[in-house]
């Protein structure tokens, strides 16, 4: 099976082709105006080859459009119109990953050249509404994404099953150990000792627990995903107790908070409700180890209007945080923001390598008969959109620790 790209349908007519085509060269000019770096080396659909930007250092990735549809969707839809017109065949790359790395690198000065239209960011709204993270909601958004089920993660995750960001402090490590020493890292951040309670908020399949436990630390683990609890539930960890429950519902005190790339889940609207239970839940002096992903300022309005690929498809429900604006409202309630550390390329690296094992997996057959030709395209196309929103700069993950006064 050859998941690279969708099946293409035919190209639009040379006639009309010619016809359209003034209109949208006038869009290509407003594409290439934004392009400050890199470029995007265009076959067009009026059987003409066009270089956009090229005026400095950057990715120059090829693009094919078949049809000019795909400006259109592009133009009214943002990422999301770009998805389907990837899927329907209307555009096509030997390698998407450098054509989203140079978009994201050039957030700011393509402006609306690539971002959904009046109209859509209307109906974005609704969309936020109705898929927003109250407690029902979060659990309908979690198990839209973390059930699709565990035989289908096992396949391309490490053996852990941990599937946030590792830490490649060598080129050479394996990606399990790149996992494991993000894990030590978090841990690390709690300052915790054998004996000490540890809250983690989204422990998903268990394996920052499970290193905890190796530890001799306790740790209450909370997940709204059945899938996960299941993992967790048949690694029978000593110190380790699992549940169902919704952060908000926590209860008691504990040494310290760990929350791996769990914030994303929570939305906007909901940020000072996390920060509360983890005020909450610690104990004074008490420390949170926390792994984010955020989307740069300068775009963050922008995104924060529109309902993006990955919302759409991928993560209903999902929000990338405002570094800054998470940040203030943690220390309005006296949480101090200590030793940050970011770490993109990182994060492009695991998702690189997920994808190898993910087309391995596919290759190989390993996949559940349930997931099909057009889900293995969706899931392939997010791995490769993350990873160049991470190369180009425009998406960070970082480590950062919060001390309770």
């Amino acid at each position: 099976m050859n998941v690279t790209q969708p099946i293409l349908v035919p190209a639009t007519s040379a006639r009309s082709a010619r016809i359209v085509a003034p209109v949208f060269h006038r869009l290509l000019d407003r594409i290439d105006a934004g392009l400050l770096s890199g470029g995007i080396d265009a076959r067009l659909p009026d059987g003409t080859h066009r270089l956009l930007g090229g005026r400095a250092d950057g990715p120059v990735p090829v693009v094919t459009l078949h049809r000019w549809r795909a400006l259109v969707r592009l133009t009214t839809g943002g990422s999301v119109g770009w998805y389907e017109a990837w899927v329907a065949g209307d555009w096509s790359s030997p390698d998407p990953v450098p054509l989203f790395d140079l978009f994201m690198r050039n957030r700011v000065a393509l402006g609306n050249a690539a971002r959904s239209g009046a109209t859509a960011r209307i109906a974005a709204r609704t969309w936020r509404w109705l898929r927003r993270n109250h407690r029902r909601g979060s659990r309908r958004n979690v198990a839209a994404h973390y059930d699709l089920g565990n035989d289908f993660y096992r396949e391309w995750l490490d053996a852990g099953l941990t599937y946030s960001s590792a830490r490649f402090t060598s080129p050479d490590l394996s990606l399990e150990d790149a996992q494991h020493a993000k894990l030590q890292a978090i841990l690390d951040r709690t300052a915790t000792a054998p004996g000490d309670t540890i809250l983690e908020i989204g422990c998903g399949w268990g394996s920052f627990a499970a290193l905890a436990a190796a530890g001799d630390r306790k740790v209450r683990a909370l997940t709204l995903s059945t899938e996960q609890k299941a993992v967790v539930d048949a690694q029978a960890l000593p110190g380790v107790q699992v549940s169902l429950t919704d952060y908000r519902d926590i209860a008691g005190q504990y040494d310290a908070v760990a929350s791996i790339e769990m914030v994303e889940a929570v939305g906007q609207e909901y940020w000072p409700a996390y920060l509360d239970t983890i005020v909450r839940a610690l104990k004074p002096g008490g420390r949170a180890a926390i792994q984010y992903i955020a989307i740069a300022d300068d775009v963050f309005d922008a995104y924060a209007d529109s309902i993006d690929f990955i919302q759409r498809y991928v993560f209903p429900g999902g929000m990338l945080l405002s570094r800054s604006r998470f940040r203030a409202l943690a220390e309005a309630r006296g949480l101090a923001w200590t030793d940050e550390d970011s770490f993109p390329l990182d994060y492009a690296e695991t998702l690189r390598r997920w994808r190898v094992r993910f087309d391995a997996a596919v290759g190989e057959g390993r996949l559940p008969a349930r997931i099909d030709a057009r889900f293995v395209a969706m899931w392939r196309y997010y791995l490769m959109y993350c990873e160049g929103g991470f190369r180009g700069g425009g998406i960070d993950v970082a480590q950062v620790t919060l001390v309770k006064a």
